[in-house]
């Protein structure tokens, strides 16, 4: 059955999603101790009840989310300790550890690499150092964003950003370091001609330097800087398409192109990871606003200041919808590998873990696991 929005209050709205008992939270066989849900609370002016379907990853007694991020966070974070050691020069290599290695950090572009790979049948191993890379290159994206000049944050993720710690001069070098290292990782450690063709590589270097580049990342950095996240409804969607869209799209396309997906395939992967990644900017916008413009949105681009809560509400359904419309386009060929990237579209409305170390906790309440909105954008 699927689950709806119920209303709480006439200023309050509760997304009480089916899936988060049974896949958000251990199950019994990991952990014994009930964990209370953690519902995500609206405010809004007026009583509205729309439906809320859940993903097909509810009806699975077999996949268990938990498991799958806590391991492939373990791995990730193991992984990118050994690619960033610290060497000459060390202050250089002490901010990249520093914001590389950052606690909190969820790892979704990863995650969300290695999902789409395994999704086509591809090895994980094809795509993990290309996953690490991604990571890297959120990492810089985020080094950049906290600078004086852009959004000036002293902090993120609750500890010191690079420029509040190591000065803004080894902030901006660790950031453009980061970028070329990335790529390098790819080159240097992708195993290849087996199982990815030499062909495949240039073509994963292609889509990061596209995502990061002038018409991506870097482009929704300046749409935000130069006021177009003041317009209309259509110029805040470009802004928060460009500013975080771009990120989980090239992390869902670089993960099918290793793993051998079709044309068709890589398409619907980009629509889906473009659409995830302003699904979770929508709903923090929203967010936000309910706790009185508390928070953290790292966007000057408010979809609720600009349209209303009713309207950023539909348009929350409405994107969410968009991701899930893509994933079901691949459930009948690959059947429940397709669940790991259902549930970041769950994950984005309802908050039901956050990432503490390296491992996975249930919040109990829905601020603990609403603050960071760090999962696939440039802006946090």
């Amino acid at each position: 059955m699927p689950s709806t929005i119920i209303i709480i209050h006439p200023h309050r709205l509760q997304f009480a999603m089916a899936f988060s008992a049974s896949l958000f939270y251990p199950s019994p066989n990991l952990s014994s101790t009930k964990m209370p849900p953690s519902p995500l609370l609206f405010r809004r002016p007026s009583s509205v009840s729309l439906p809320v379907r859940c993903s097909s990853a509810a009806a699975s007694s077999s996949f268990d989310l938990r498991t799958y991020w806590t391991t492939l966070i373990s791995q990730i974070e193991e992984a990118l300790d050994a690619a960033v050691p610290v060497r000459y020069p060390e202050s250089i290599h002490k901010a990249i550890r520093h914001v590389v290695l950052s606690p909190g950090a969820k790892r979704a572009p990863p995650i969300m690499c290695i999902a789409s790979c395994e999704l086509v049948g591809g090895l994980r191993s094809a795509a993990f150092p290309a996953a690490c890379a991604l990571e890297m290159v959120h990492a810089a994206s985020l080094v950049h964003d906290d600078l004086p000049c852009m959004d000036a944050s002293p902090l993120r993720r609750g500890h010191p950003s690079a420029h509040a710690l190591f000065g803004v001069d080894m902030a901006i070098l660790a950031g453009d370091a980061l970028f070329p290292l990335a790529y390098q990782h790819i080159v240097t450690h992708t195993p290849s001609p087996d199982p990815v063709p030499l062909s495949i590589i240039p073509l994963v270097l292609t889509e990061i330097a596209r995502a990061v580049g002038s018409t991506g990342m870097a482009a929704g950095q300046f749409l935000d800087l130069s006021g177009a996240a003041a317009g209309s409804e259509k110029e805040i969607l470009q802004v928060l398409e460009k500013k975080f869209g771009e990120m989980a799209e090239c992390s869902a396309v670089c993960g099918g192109l290793l793993g051998g997906a079709s044309d068709q395939e890589l398409e619907a992967l980009r629509r889906y990871g473009r659409a995830v990644g302003v699904l979770y900017q929508l709903v923090d916008d929203v967010l936000m606003e309910s706790n009185g413009g508390t928070g953290k949105m790292r966007s000057n681009a408010s979809i609720v200041k600009a349209v209303g809560m009713d309207r950023s509400l539909e348009l929350v359904e409405e994107v969410r919808a968009k991701a899930k419309k893509e994933l079901d386009k691949f459930k009948d060929k690959y059947g429940e590998k397709v669940l790991p990237l259902y549930s970041f579209v769950d994950y984005a409305i309802e908050r039901g873990f956050v990432v503490e170390g390296r491992g996975l906790e249930a919040s109990s309440a829905a601020g603990a696991s609403v603050g960071s909105s760090e999962t696939f954008s440039k802006g946090d």
